[in-house]
């Protein structure tokens, strides 16, 4: 996906949550989630070590809380974990809460949306920490740890049954940033990206 088919997506979502009529109070939106991540690729090795794969749905967890202002502007902190991000193929069917090939995120972002009535469409984009650490021999030629910059972009929908308790359903695109530059800053795409679809409660306070 091109940045510049990113940057339109967003854009549509901002002028869709624009249009829509804004609550006049301010909303603080805690959402604990689950979900899993597909559609990803990634360079691990940088110096000559290439490993490229369309990586199996792989379980992600974390929570985002986000702060809605009284017209349609927000901000969230988004934190996300995926304990067996590399993991290729299934170890024995063992299902591990904490592996070594994984990916965190941690994100901040700004956040368009407004609610209609009992439903809160949203878009979402920002930048943050990517964390992968790789720790198979036999597959990537040794333990690596990455700290990238990246972004991310996305959003949802999160549904009222209460005044205070609702469930989003969200998707986001992330990715590595690298400079390009070594005299000064200079960003350019990273070769590590990936989609991540969750659900998730939210309380809203």
């Amino acid at each position: 996906m091109s940045l510049r088919k990113i940057l339109l997506t967003g854009t549509l979502a901002f002028g869709v949550c624009a249009a829509a009529p804004s609550r006049a109070s301010a909303d603080w939106l805690f959402t604990p989630f689950i979900g899993s991540n597909f559609g990803g690729s990634a360079n691990i090795g940088g110096a000559g070590e290439d490993f490229s794969d369309e990586f199996e749905r792989k379980l992600n967890y974390g929570a985002s809380l986000a702060w809605m202002g009284g017209g349609i502007m927000g901000f969230e902190v988004d934190f996300g974990y995926s304990p067996n991000f590399f993991q290729v193929s299934p170890d024995n069917g063992s299902f591990n809460l904490v592996g070594d090939g994984n990916v965190t995120t941690l994100m901040a972002n700004v956040v368009v949306g407004a609610p209609i009535g009992g439903v809160r469409p949203y878009a979402s984009g920002g930048l943050g920490l990517i964390k992968s650490k790789v720790d198979d021999v036999g597959q990537f030629f040794g333990e690596i740890s990455n700290n990238d910059l990246g972004f991310d972009i996305g959003g949802g929908v999160i549904g009222f049954f209460s005044d205070n308790v609702g469930v989003r359903g969200d998707i986001r695109y992330f990715r590595s940033l690298h400079d390009s530059d070594p005299n000064g800053i200079d960003l350019d795409l990273g070769n590590f990206d990936f989609w991540r679809g969750t659900v998730g409660v939210t309380f809203r306070f």
